[in-house]
């Protein structure tokens, strides 16, 4: 089940909302006891950290996602760590800054087991190309958005959920064609045309194998 939520949810893994647009969505399973719903959240925290297969895992597949090193370098772990770049490449013209790809940074990661249940999240902020000897944003959104995905279990229950903050399109590089593009992909977000890859991809996550 999917549902679309446009307030701020209490989690401290979330940065706060304080300009641009937000965007919060979640989608669930429900599981027949407590141990079901724990190896089913096994399973959906190693979707989340499957970065290198978010493509396969969403229901809907729309853009690639590559982790690399904080060099840009692709890594050999399937893991991501704190400070690791992703590589996106979302359909249609990227960023000359990016070298035709958007980039983002994981900011953090969490994971917590606790009595009422286990929760892990990652969160991704735009950032630089770091193949190049610039610090221009190398994505559609300024670096002061951010992207969390979050699996938790709550007894019988496992979710995903997704959290977009201060999404402001980023229309300040020293590109003319870049700021076009982001203009152009960045209202597309704010109409929600370029969230199918975050909707899917949570859908994805809590999917029944």
């Amino acid at each position: 089940m999917m549902t679309e939520q446009r307030k701020t949810m209490g989690d401290p893994s979330v940065p706060p909302q304080y300009t641009g647009k937000q965007v919060d969505l979640d989608a669930h399973i429900d599981l027949p006891d407590d141990q079901s719903a724990s190896n089913f959240f096994l399973l959906a925290k190693s979707r989340l950290f499957d970065v290198n297969n978010w493509y396969q895992i969403a229901e809907v597949p729309v853009s690639s996602f590559v982790l690399t090193d904080r060099y840009g370098g692709e890594a050999v772990k399937s893991r991501p760590e704190e400070g690791d770049r992703i590589r996106i490449d979302i359909p249609g013209p990227g960023p000359s800054a990016g070298d035709g790809y958007d980039w983002v940074e994981v900011e953090d990661i969490t994971e917590e087991n606790g009595p009422m249940g286990e929760r892990c999240s990652i969160t991704l902020r735009p950032t630089n190309n770091p193949l190049k000897l610039n610090d221009d944003t190398a994505h559609f959104f300024k670096d002061v958005a951010s992207s969390t995905i979050v699996v938790e279990r709550q007894g019988h229950r496992v979710i995903a959920r997704y959290h977009g903050r201060n999404e402001v399109v980023n229309t300040d590089t020293d590109s003319v064609v870049d700021n076009t593009r982001n203009t152009m992909v960045g209202l597309g977000a704010k109409l929600g045309l370029s969230y199918p890859q975050w909707k899917s991809l949570v859908a994805g996550i809590v999917k029944r194998p």
